[in-house]
Formats: structure tokens, C-alpha cells, sequence
């Protein structure tokens, strides 16, 4: 069973967040947030498997928020929400330790995947704003990692890692590098234990704060969402 807290300052969208979570039988609601500052509290208390966050609250936003329970609880997994695709919170969101970004005018059965998925340790972001989200990497100033890091991976692994950074699914890699599924995985293992990343999402910022993939090599025909 999946234990989920719903923090949105909406007492209506938090109720209909929760009862379209609690309607399936693997996913359990524990504890609602108004605030910020409530969703801390309610996840210490609670010790949920995921949060759904809104990311504008009041007294403390959604992306303090999630800093602070990623911080405190590395297992707990935050799956962002938020009614805008232009959102310029969604690079600090994922910098703060959010493992997906969703919509809010997600179709409910997308929405049950995606808490599906980020609860299970993947990564997801929804397809339109993954675009915006690399050129948001190439426009920061904020201080990049050096590509000296990438030189403890292997070759295999740099192959990896780009085809994540670029959306790519498990299953995908495989694909392209021919490879088994169950290699892939052990590759994306290793990466996430040298770059200490808690999960994929991470990744993406390893990758592209390196240099290792830029805005430069997506084609339009790559996928754009993390799966």
C-alpha cells in the first residue's frame, strides 16, 4: 500500500485529489496539508511513501516545502502540481528534490499513473514542459558541475545517462543500445549511486549541468517526457 499526503491550499481540489487517490486499492490518503508549512508537519508525522504538492501555498511554498521533507525524509518521494506549463518554479522544484511534475488539468487516469510511477522511484514530467525545463538549464547561472565528474562513469554508462537526460524510457535504452532491460537497469543503478541522485529526475540535472547534453542535441523527433 501506498501512503500519500495531498497538500494543495484548495480545500476542493484536495478533496477531490484525495478521493480520486483513495479510490484505488493501492494507494492510501494519510494525511492532507493546506499549507507549506502543514505538508511538512503532516509528513513528518505521517512518514508518507509520496506527497502530492501544489506549489503555490501560503506561509511556506511548495517548493521550500519539498526541499525540507526531501531533506528530512529522502524516502518520501513529492510529486509537484500546478495549474501553469509556464511554471518557473519547476527547475527549483526538481532542485529541491521533487521526483515529477504534473498538470493539474491531468486526466485523472494520468494522474494515477504518475503517483503510480514517482512512488515506485521513477521520474516523470509531463511532456509540454519538459522543453522548457532544458532551456531553463542552458539560461541558469548558478554555478554547473565541472565534466570531471563524468569521468568516473563508463562509456556505456555516458550513453546511458544522455538518452535519460533526453527522455528516454528503460525499455527505450534497450532499444537503441541493444541491450536487456535488466542491464539497462543495472546501469541507471550504478549511475544514480556515483552521482549520489536520489532518483532520475536528478539525472537530468547531472547530465545537462555537465554538459554532457545540451538543448543543441535534442532532435525534434526525441521523446520528451521521463518516464
Amino acid at each position: 500500500m501506498v501512503r500519500v499526503v495531498v497538500a494543495d491550499d484548495q480545500a476542493l481540489l484536495r478533496g477531490s485529489f484525495r478521493a480520486l487517490i483513495d479510490s484505488d486499492p493501492e494507494f492510501a490518503v494519510v494525511g492532507e496539508a493546506g499549507t507549506g508549512r502543514e505538508a511538512v508537519d503532516v509528513a513528518m508525522r505521517e512518514e508518507p511513501d509520496l506527497v502530492l504538492m501544489d506549489v503555490r501555498m501560503p506561509e511556506m511554498d511548495g517548493i521550500e516545502a519539498t526541499r525540507l521533507i526531501c531533506a528530512e525524509r529522502p524516502e518520501t518521494r513529492v510529486l509537484i502540481l500546478t495549474m501553469f506549463d509556464l511554471d518557473a518554479y519547476v527547475f527549483s522544484a526538481l532542485r529541491a528534490g521533487a521526483s515529477g511534475f504534473l498538470l493539474k488539468d491531468a486526466r485523472p487516469t494520468d494522474l494515477l499513473a504518475a503517483v503510480r510511477t514517482v512512488a515506485a522511484g521513477d521520474a516523470l514530467l509531463a511532456p509540454k514542459v519538459t522543453r522548457r525545463l532544458i532551456n531553463e538549464f542552458t539560461r541558469r547561472t548558478e554555478p554547473r558541475r565541472v565534466a570531471d565528474e563524468l569521468t568516473k562513469i563508463t562509456e556505456r554508462e555516458r550513453d546511458v545517462l544522455t538518452l535519460i537526460a533526453k527522455g528516454h524510457s528503460n525499455a527505450e535504452i534497450a532499444e537503441r543500445l541493444h541491450l536487456s532491460t535488466g542491464t539497462v537497469k543495472t546501469h541507471v543503478s550504478h549511475l544514480l549511486g556515483k552521482f549520489e541522485a536520489r532518483d532520475r529526475a536528478q539525472l537530468v540535472i547531472v547530465a545537462y549541468e555537465t554538459g554532457l547534453v545540451s538543448v543543441a542535441m535534442d532532435s525534434p523527433g526525441d521523446s520528451t517526457g521521463l518516464r
